[in-house]
């Protein structure tokens, strides 16, 4: 008899996640594949590897997609819910924690904070527009300094003297950075220094103004780095909880939601594993009926047009055969 399961699955704009979950809540399964700016491909060789190794075992009843491109995930799986990266996260942290106030998420283009009290996400902000706070900023520095990112973090716990490096824009802590290594400063100093400079950031770009209280949940990619979670913790002067899948939370926070809707609906709208065989095109035009000039996106599976999206009135999304196509 196959075991039960939904799918979260997160597509970002560096990682595409994918966990599956049981009825339980406990996870089957999880992939973290680096997008690489084709996320089409990423899901689909994420879906194929899912195939590969629990389709003879599982039935998936629910099905939730979360990040950047859940819409066009949504679209490609038959997903159940299709919901925004704050909610996604926040749902996940109360899944492991349950009286969790702040979330610190940090992924590897973006970086957001989430305040919940009772259980309600009831503040949050997000820094999309500067690479200091975020998790490329840091690779960029560990492929400069010739180390690779996994040891990063265990570097920055070696440190004994603290140099401090300007963390405000990546190309000034890039700069200071070098200036550190000319006056001679060990590797494991500029590293701790680094690490500082993003929680440093972090904090006075995203937590300006905001109430942080503990508990706090650490969430993203750079939840692994043990340096930046040092730094915090000597910031925040509280302990901070890094979650045993805190790379791929969107994905698990997807996966709840999809439990919850399957559990209102009754039935799923899952396209099965199969779906990752086909071939899927995209093309878009802009639409001249109006002073918006919306940009409409077609997505194509197999040949036949299957969803729109993209126009403010719904002129085309609404419509799969319109009277008057035009398609670039």
């Amino acid at each position: 008899m196959k075991k039960k399961c939904y799918l979260g699955i997160d597509v970002g704009s560096v990682s595409t996640n994918v966990v599956v979950m049981d009825t339980e809540e406990k996870i089957l399964n999880k992939l973290y594949i680096r997008t690489q700016g084709k996320p089409i491909q990423a899901l689909k060789q994420g879906l194929q590897m899912v195939k590969e190794e629990l389709r003879q075992d599982v039935e998936v009843i629910g099905v939730g997609t979360t990040g950047s491109g859940r819409q066009l995930a949504s679209v490609m799986v038959g997903a159940d819910v299709v919901k925004n990266e704050i909610t996604a996260h926040g749902i996940a942290a109360l899944h492991c924690v349950p009286d969790v106030k702040t979330i610190i998420e940090i992924g590897g283009q973006d970086s957001k904070i989430i305040l919940l009290r009772d259980g309600i996400i009831y503040d949050f902000a997000m820094n999309t527009v500067c690479a200091a706070g975020t998790g490329s900023f840091l690779d960029r520095q560990a492929e400069r300094l010739d180390i690779p990112i996994e040891e990063f973090g265990a570097l920055a716990l070696q440190s004994k003297t603290t140099v401090r490096i300007a963390g405000r824009c990546a190309v000034f802590a890039e700069s200071d950075m070098i200036h550190k290594q000319q006056l001679g400063h060990n590797q494991e100093d500029i590293i701790n220094g680094l690490c500082q400079a993003l929680a440093r950031n972090y904090l006075n770009n995203l937590g300006k103004g905001k109430d942080i209280k503990s508990p706090v949940i650490f969430q993203g990619g750079v939840a692994a780095n043990v340096g930046i979670r040092k730094a915090f913790e000597e910031m925040l002067e509280c302990e901070i909880v890094v979650p045993p899948h805190a790379n791929v939370m969107g994905a698990i926070g997807a996966c709840l939601l999809a439990k919850d809707e399957v559990s209102r609906t009754g039935r799923t709208n899952f396209y099965g594993f199969d779906i990752a065989d086909s071939s899927f095109h995209v093309n878009s035009f802009e639409c001249e009926s109006c002073a918006n000039m919306c940009e409409v996106v077609g997505f194509h599976r197999d040949g036949q047009l299957v969803a729109r999206w993209g126009d403010k009135c719904g002129r085309w999304s609404n419509v799969l055969t319109p009277q008057k196509e035009k398609l670039a």
